[in-house]
């Protein structure tokens, strides 16, 4: 056995054992309540955390294949591996040591953020790098979800769309607007590929959701561009919107989306009914519509 090969041997084995010390509530997975032959997780887990395949981890362990440094930070994350245990892997491998390779965090345009205070009427969001949102706006929070409830670092339009039930619920065609998502982040992976970040995204609603996991795989892409979404919206009911994606020049990386209505038609009084009351409004729950007569807001107070 060369030395190589050796090295492939025992990265394997280190793999393994961290594996199976790692349990699915440390790794962050969802309990099963089903009984598991062995400790730990299993090796579909760590390659779904991982973002890589079960067929190509499965020869990881057994030292048959190389791994570049981007699969074994991937599989650091995925394992929980600290510090020492990093450089451990990357010796292994042959690598520079492994630190996570994090961009500095977006904050939202100062161009952006004045013309989403100025849309009013119109409800908009700056989405960034991996579908982050990184602004919005009153009127878009009273019209998808109130964003700022949403920890930080959940606050991403692509996880919200498979975790949270009430996004599920708010489009009319859940299945064709998440497998776009699903394309978008593809396109977005194939310009960053190492971003960690953007792994463990992957890895998380791999592991979470099937549909995603099958989507994942089968490699469409798509580019942001315009079309129409009806939302099932709790209060005002349903309502048809064009949306819109802006590119900002000064940062390419966020996009304001934006959703309008022909002014003149139900769905556009719909609109003005949210932003009348986000105008005066800060809390509470937005005034509920009569059914097949919508209420004026320019006759509001």
């Amino acid at each position: 056995m060369s030395g190589s090969d050796a090295h492939r041997s025992e990265l394997g084995e280190f793999l393994k054992a961290r594996r199976a010390e790692l349990s699915p509530r440390q790794a962050g997975l969802p309990e099963t309540g089903t009984v598991r032959r062995v400790p730990g997780l299993r090796r579909e887990e760590v390659a779904q955390l991982a973002a890589i395949s079960t067929d190509y981890y499965t020869r990881l362990e057994q030292g048959r294949v190389p791994a570049s440094a981007a699969v074994l930070d991937a599989l650091a994350r995925a394992l929980r591996l600290d510090d020492d245990q990093r450089e451990y892997l990357a010796e292994l491998a042959g690598k520079d040591v492994l630190r996570p390779r994090r961009r500095a965090r977006q904050t939202v345009q100062p161009t952006l953020r004045r013309l989403l205070d100025e849309l009013r009427g119109i409800p908009a969001i700056v989405l960034g790098r991996r579908m982050d949102i990184v602004a919005w706006n009153p009127l878009a929070a009273a019209l998808i979800t109130d964003f700022g409830q949403i920890p930080d670092k959940q606050r991403n339009y692509l996880r919200l769309m498979f975790t949270d039930p009430a996004m599920r619920a708010l489009y009319t065609d859940w299945e064709a607007v998440a497998h776009t998502c699903v394309a978008l982040l593809r396109r977005e992976a194939a310009t960053y590929p190492d971003d960690p970040q953007l792994i463990a995204l992957v890895g998380e609603l791999s592991v979470q959701d099937p549909r995603f996991r099958q989507w994942w795989a089968a490699h469409h892409v798509v580019g942001r561009r315009i079309g129409t979404k009806t939302l099932r919206h709790p209060v005002v009911g349903d309502v048809t919107l064009d949306w819109d994606t802006l590119t900002c020049t000064a940062d390419p990386e966020q996009q304001l989306i934006t959703w309008t209505a022909e002014p003149g038609t139900p769905a556009d009084d719909k609109l003005r009914i949210l932003a009348s009351w986000t105008t005066t409004h800060h809390q509470g729950t937005p005034p509920a519509v009569p059914a097949n007569q919508p209420p004026d807001p320019r006759k509001d107070g």
